[in-house]
């Protein structure tokens, strides 16, 4: 990932229902017996579209989100570009990433499209860079 994370993206091509409705799907398989708040995410991809899920651990730090389960699924898989990412969980208002996945998918891409889904249906969307302004990322380890 070579190229600079701000010309890497594409959200323009995105299906938004189709990636909005992969991670509702996900979100049956989120493992979450703490919070019992369970979380799907999917991510474009320039390798297609990858699924995560928040896994949660009995010492709570060592949970991690489905924003970035996705992700990394997505770099496992092959992708070099996120161009979107949705977010599913379980309240009637459209669940934002946290912070630290904010700043976690902010490697991939600071125009990445985020698009975060309500059980109401009811469903928002920003620029990563909308919700993370000022982002660290790639370009401020190489002095630009």
């Amino acid at each position: 990932m070579s190229e600079p994370a701000a010309n890497r993206t594409n959200p323009a091509a995105v299906d938004e229902d189709a990636l909005v409705e992969e991670a509702r799907a996900a979100r049956a398989h989120a493992y979450a017996p703490y919070s019992g708040f369970p979380v799907g995410a999917a991510v474009a991809t320039d390798a297609g579209v990858f699924r995560g899920v928040n896994v949660e651990n009995a010492s709570y730090p060592v949970g991690t989100c489905a924003e970035r389960v996705a992700a990394a699924a997505a770099v496992a898989g092959g992708a070099s570009r996120i161009d979107a990412v949705a977010v599913a969980g379980p309240s009637a208002d459209p669940t934002r990433p946290c912070g630290a996945c904010r700043q976690f998918l902010n490697e991939f891409g600071s125009r990445m499209l985020v698009i975060s889904a309500g059980s109401s249906g009811e469903r928002r969307r920003w620029s990563l860079t909308d919700l993370l302004p000022e982002a660290f990322g790639p370009d401020a380890l190489h002095g630009s």
